[in-house]
């Protein structure tokens, strides 16, 4: 702690006594449940769970009350907490194929094997305030027809692959290269980031990245500023089996479930000397429902294979480097907030060096004048 803040730990005390009574608000009006947040606030808990690389939909809400809605002070809040907790294996690898979709959307095929899920979405809604929400009463209900169809695909209905349309006829680079499956991605919270960075230490940086940035990121990569020019092959939310491998049994168990959304991008490639012309492949996955971010996490990741795929980096959207290193909400919020704290001594030596320097310009004026007007 600084030396300048000790005196005032009375002060931060009632500060954060005030925080407390701000978050609360009017005690007339009843307190907001951690439950009711889970459940009412389901896609600014998923936001905070995505970032805070924690899959806990109750702590993600207990985070969101206590940082009074804060998104990226939860996040603090349970990437704080993610550090306490033991860490007893790694799952196997998730099969996203065998998801059990409840919303599945694709904009380059319209007929798809399956069919096109519309399922929950805000996408064709008028984006005009609704003030009937004003008034206390019950939710609207879902159509019959539509719950049933939520739980027939909620029983277990898989759908293929989009792409493997294009697949088929080797119009598009495979998703998993020969031997990749045997390698053992390097763990983003264990070990720092290496430059260049693998495909995988580069997903695991933008799904915990910030969503804001990665969404202004994309949009730029699709403006001019990254050579992008993509389709939405395929885009599904479902649930996914998590499975464990214990040692003292030495084959996998199911322990739980996620719901998850992935986001597959196409992008044009021209080729190369090595690769002939195809489409590529963008790839983003977020915890819960989470579209816009893992749809953002697709286009940067596609913009950060330039250098791979031998296409000439020119734009900021390319540079791992700048992408990586700038994406974390945390680390932001630590570096700009932590102009908040006192830099008295660092402050004075500057003001200190401007006067001096203002002096010395004064006095090299005088001097050019004096010596203008001698000649």
């Amino acid at each position: 702690m600084y030396v300048a803040v000790k005196g005032g730990e009375k002060a931060i005390d009632n500060a954060h006594a005030l925080m407390r009574t701000q978050r609360r608000g009017d005690s007339a009006i009843a307190e907001l449940s951690v439950d009711q947040i889970r459940q009412q606030l389901p896609l600014a808990v998923d936001r905070v769970m995505n970032e805070g690389s924690v899959y806990d939909p109750e702590l993600a809400a207990l985070a969101l009350k206590q940082a009074s809605g804060d998104a990226v002070e939860a996040i603090f809040l349970l990437r704080a907490y993610r550090t306490t907790l033991p860490r007893f294996g790694y799952s196997e690898p998730l099969d996203t194929e065998q998801m059990q979709i409840e919303r599945r959307i694709s904009g380059t095929f319209k007929d798809l094997p399956g069919g096109q899920i519309l399922g929950s979405t805000y996408d064709y809604t008028h984006r005009l305030l609704n003030f009937s929400l004003l008034a206390a009463g019950e939710a609207e209900v879902a159509p019959e027809e539509a719950n049933a169809l939520s739980e027939a695909l909620a029983a277990g209905n898989s759908c293929p692959r989009v792409l493997e349309l294009l697949n088929k006829e080797g119009l598009i680079e495979q998703s998993r290269e020969a031997g990749q499956d045997d390698q053992a991605p390097r763990d983003l919270t264990r070990e720092p980031v290496n430059y260049p960075a693998e495909r995988a230490v580069r997903l695991q940086n933008l799904i915990r990245g910030d969503e804001g940035f990665l969404l202004s990121l994309s949009y730029a990569s699709m403006r001019g500023y990254g050579d992008s020019h993509p389709f939405s092959g395929e885009m599904r939310t479902g649930r996914v089996s998590v499975e464990l491998v214990p040692e003292e049994l030495g084959f996998p168990i199911e322990v739980g479930e996620l719901l998850l959304t992935e986001s597959e991008m196409v992008n044009q490639f021209h080729g190369s000397k090595d690769l002939p012309p195809q489409f590529t492949r963008g790839y983003g996955i977020a915890f819960g429902r989470a579209e816009r971010k893992a749809m953002s996490v697709a286009l940067v990741e596609r913009a950060l294979r330039a250098e791979e795929l031998g296409e000439e980096v020119l734009y900021p959207t390319q540079d791992q480097e700048f992408v990586l290193s700038h994406t974390d909400c945390v680390s932001a919020n630590g570096f700009v907030s932590h102009l908040k704290l006192p830099h008295y001594v660092d402050f004075q030596s500057e003001l200190e060096m401007i006067r001096r320097l203002r002096k010395e310009q004064v006095q090299r004026t005088e001097s050019t004048t004096k010596e203008e007007a001698d000649a």
